[in-house]
């Protein structure tokens, strides 16, 4: 049989600083509390510059439908955080509805008097739909426009 004491991931019986180190466990650096920032100053520091940013959503129209929907901040930080937001969820939705807009005309023939001529794009509801339907909104055309 094989002796184990001799194994690799085994001490040796000799070594006693071995078992010492190991039941004084890890060490620890000082660290200076100067030159460290917090887990929160990243955060802290966004909260400030949202003092000052104006976002494209008014905080008044924020304020409304929070308002509506039963939350009361009074914090205009917090009401400008949730306009943010509501402007990147927007902007993606639209951005999407953009590239269903793009992949269905590049489906199409065009003639060669469109291609020199910037191309405009108009949003729509055949474009509107597919992008909502992404992010789990469903919307339909009332029945009086079909």
């Amino acid at each position: 049989m094989d002796d184990d004491s001799n194994d690799a991931n085994s001490p040796a019986e000799n070594d006693q600083t071995t078992y010492e180190d190991l039941a004084a466990g890890p060490s620890v650096e000082p660290v200076e509390v100067g030159n460290t920032r917090t887990l929160g100053q990243p955060l802290s520091d966004f909260l400030m510059t949202l003092e000052d940013y104006t976002p494209t959503i008014p905080d008044a129209v924020t304020c409304s439908y929070l308002a509506s929907s039963g939350f009361e901040a009074s914090d205009p930080r917090i009401v400008r955080l949730v306009s943010i937001a509501a402007q990147k969820f927007i902007s993606d939705i639209v951005n999407d509805a953009l590239q269903h807009c793009k992949m269905r005309g590049a489906n199409t023939v065009q003639s060669s008097k469109n291609k020199t001529k910037d191309k405009r794009y108009v949003l729509t509801m055949e474009d509107l739909a597919p992008a909502l339907a992404e992010y789990g909104i469903q919307i339909r055309k009332p029945p009086y426009y079909s």
